[in-house]
């Protein structure tokens, strides 16, 4: 239906998948009302580029979360979003991390808990790579470790997460 820009199939994704969306770009975002501008654009990008979909490719679901995941990401890079952090006074900077992180009643999706059967290192590198938007060489100047143990790490992290994510089902 959303192919042929049928509004009820635009309603049926929007119904079954927005709060899964919000989820994945609260984490990442870390405020309410950029998560709300953001999953505006995200469902405005899906009904524009559902062309682009290719189901041989992977599952409607994980294009849909890339979309949303790249335009968070595309938004706290952003210069606008950048300012408003130099310009923001101590108060409003900190946040409270129980109020605003994606845990409890804002993780829709339930992936913090499969998250946590990662061991640490691994967390960390999918948490920096998928969650903050580092690149592997990044990551590497960051944690101080060779590019190739990186990109090794993050392969075999992928790899375990993609272990739990078939036990989930």
């Amino acid at each position: 239906m959303i192919s042929r820009h049928d509004e009820r199939g635009f309603h049926y994704l929007y119904e079954n998948y927005s709060a899964a969306l919000y989820g994945v770009i609260l984490k990442i975002v870390q405020s309410r009302e950029g998560a709300e501008e953001i999953i505006q654009d995200t469902f405005v990008k899906i009904w524009n580029s559902i062309g682009q979909y290719d189901k041989v490719k992977g599952r409607l679901y994980t294009w849909m979360i890339n979309i949303a995941r790249n335009t968070a990401l595309d938004y706290i890079k952003s210069k606008s979003f950048q300012n408003d952090l130099k310009n923001q006074s101590l108060p409003d900077f900190v946040y409270n991390d129980t109020n605003l992180s994606v845990s409890g009643e804002h993780d829709f999706i339930g992936f913090s808990k499969i998250l946590d059967n990662l061991d640490a290192d691994k967390k960390e590198l999918i948490d920096l790579a998928y969650y903050k938007g580092y690149s592997q060489s990044e990551i590497s100047e960051k944690l101080e470790m060779p590019l190739g143990t990186v990109k090794t790490k993050m392969r075999n992290a992928l790899m375990k997460l993609k272990d739990l994510l078939k036990d989930y089902r």
